[in-house]
């Protein structure tokens, strides 16, 4: 067996580490555990099971479920049997599974909750390849009736018996022997903003080379816990958690969310990956509370900041820091830094960002209370990672530098142009789309970016984002849509102005901090359309606009807003399944409210 091939790290791992806890997730309130070595007996039962099905080499099969340990069980145990793993975003509509299932000519699917199953079961009609579905959860009620193309569904519990037989054994053990580096290892859709979904096909050696790179700059091993809180289905948290297994730590799954702060606190990580929206949810709920203290406790707050970040600063380029600045650090720890680590679940030894640009004051607030959050920049098509910053080696707001054996060059139109081991094959059944980004041995990003004079990179924005006023101004939307993100009153931030003579946002509220905020201002209202229209609301949000924008250019400032009753919404087609905004259809959806913000246009 290969000693770079996502089975084989199973499989070591079980033996490397054995009664070390690999994962836990908690049920009916308590935490459930599951060692190394039970990871790697559950990945090869589960695997003879799908062997005995009838499971081929380079199969897809698909994984469409929340997070929890079975995810991961399953996705070991489709690769030890020979299998192309494919996962669906949990929150997917049966319409976007059904492409997915239909363009991979799936044999097999796992699903997670009843709602996935149905969803699975009612497109099976209609996939021909498909022939077995099984439920993750023995809760799942599953429907009598067999798929056209092959079985009744079954539950996972009952594939371990399945394939208990020397037969099966000894073909496991043969595919395991075959196995490669250079095999296909999964095709992972991107979340398709501006067009239909694309698979992007990733072998075992493009994801063992994101180990080679992260080896050396981040210590993680036994002892050490992470909180698995992005979909699996995405390859950043998919990727991480691999690396998690190889050096022995615990992931913790978190099946929801909206509970990562309650989360955070019980499992209190060592070490997690995130995207720029935690981070900046933490940052506004501060800063709003704050707020609403006293003059004392503003002036000590932001002194505490002060020191804090001053000591890190002293600590990082190697200075003494010196003793009246040692007291003044333990006094300010005591006082409020202690509190933010609190919030986080206590130390860590190195948070991570990706996905979206990440404020530098929000990078340096965490900072300044002993959090580092290093940020970085990959995609789907380079498993992901690109770039970094390290604990060793950092700069805020840039991602860091190129990893190991990654060439990354800036094109004349300021495109960020990427070669490396990490690369993708290119898009499953897409010659076109494939051969229209990866050219010559470079993957064209659609990203536009900058070295800075001690080579860390700086993203500007994506290419086919970029507004052009009818002045004549080139502007950044990420960059204006990062700096509104710190507002604890803001959930969702749009920027528009493509072509017009001014910039101008669709603004979601944050609507659990405005109704706070009506209650507290006597405002009454029945409905969110009414609040948000009431002229008082509407006054608050203008100043809070305003006060923001003195950050921005003046060509970049918000000149005009409009306050929206109902976030953007998976199901109704303006996010993708990892929460990106398809920004054509909600210009399309609010065509009305933008162009009232133009009246002279």
């Amino acid at each position: 067996m290969s000693q770079q091939h996502l089975a084989a790290l199973a499989f070591q791992s079980a033996q490397t580490y054995g009664d070390e806890i690999a994962m836990r997730v908690q049920r009916d309130g308590r935490w459930q555990s599951t060692t190394y070595r039970e990871m790697g007996d559950a990945v090869r039962a589960i695997a003879r099971g799908l062997l005995a099905l009838g499971l081929q080499p380079g199969d897809r099969v698909g994984i469409f479920a929340e997070n929890r340990p079975e995810w991961a069980l399953v996705d070991f145990a489709i690769l030890a049997a020979g299998g192309v793993s494919v996962p669906i975003y949990a929150t997917n509509t049966q319409t976007q599974a059904a492409y997915i299932v239909d363009e991979t000519a799936m044999t097999a699917i796992f699903t997670g909750r009843q709602d996935n199953y149905d969803k699975v079961h009612a497109l099976a009609a209609r996939a021909p390849a498909l022939r077995h579905i099984i439920a993750l959860d023995d809760q799942v009620v599953l429907d009598d009736r067999a798929t056209p193309a092959g079985e009744a569904s079954r539950h996972l519990s009952a594939l371990p018996g399945l394939g208990a037989s020397a037969a099966c054994d000894a073909e496991l053990d043969a595919r395991l022997a075959a196995a490669a580096p250079g095999d296909l290892a999964t095709i992972v859709y991107t979340s398709g903003t501006t067009g239909e979904p694309k698979g992007v096909m990733l072998t075992h050696a493009n994801i063992y080379h994101q180990f080679k790179a992260l080896a050396g700059h981040f210590h993680v091993g036994p002892g050490d816990r992470s909180v698995c809180l992005l979909p699996l289905s995405h390859v950043y948290e998919r990727s991480w958690s691999y690396y998690l297994f190889q050096c022995g730590a615990t992931n913790h799954y978190l099946a929801n969310p909206r509970e990562i702060i309650a989360a955070l606190a019980d499992v209190r990580p060592t070490v997690m990956v995130s995207v720029p929206r935690l981070y900046e949810k933490i940052y506004a709920a501060a800063i709003h509370g704050l707020s609403q203290g006293s003059g004392l406790k503003r002036k000590l707050f932001h002194w505490s900041i002060d020191v804090g970040r001053r000591y890190q600063y002293a600590l990082k380029d190697g200075r003494p820091v010196g003793p009246a600045l040692a007291l003044r650090h333990k006094l300010a720890d005591r006082l409020v830094l202690g509190k933010v680590r609190a919030v986080v679940g206590g130390p860590k030894n190195f948070f991570s960002a990706g996905g979206a640009p990440l404020s530098q004051s929000i990078e340096e607030f965490f900072f300044a209370a002993g959090l580092l959050v290093c940020e970085g920049y990959g995609l789907t098509e380079t498993s992901p990672m690109v770039t970094f910053n390290s604990p060793r080696a950092f700069k805020f707001g840039t991602v860091g530098k190129p990893i190991i054996d990654c060439e990354v060059k800036i094109d004349d139109n300021g495109e960020i142009l990427v070669k490396s081991p990490s690369l993708s094959q290119g898009y499953y059944r897409k010659q076109e789309a494939t051969a229209a980004v990866f050219r010559d041995g470079w993957f064209h990003t659609g990203d536009v970016g900058e070295f800075d004079a001690d080579g860390f990179l700086r993203i500007t924005d994506r290419i086919k984002d970029l507004i052009i006023t009818s002045g004549g101004s080139n502007v950044a939307p990420q960059k204006i849509e990062t700096v509104y993100a710190k507002d604890h009153f803001i959930e969702q931030f749009i920027t528009i102005g493509d072509r017009r003579k001014f910039i101008s946002a669709l603004i979601v509220p944050n609507f659990e901090a405005l109704a706070a905020y009506a209650l507290k201002h006597g405002i009454a209202y029945h409905s969110h359309a009414e609040l948000v229209a009431h002229p008082d609301i509407q006054a608050f949000y203008r100043q809070r606009v305003e006060a923001l924008s003195s950050e921005l250019a003046p060509y970049e400032r918000v000149k005009a807003f409009t306050l929206l009753p109902a976030p953007f919404a998976q199901e109704s087609g303006e996010l993708t399944p990892s929460l990106k905004v398809r920004r054509r259809v909600v210009a399309e959806k609010y065509a009305p409210q933008i162009e009232a913000m133009y009246p002279a246009d």
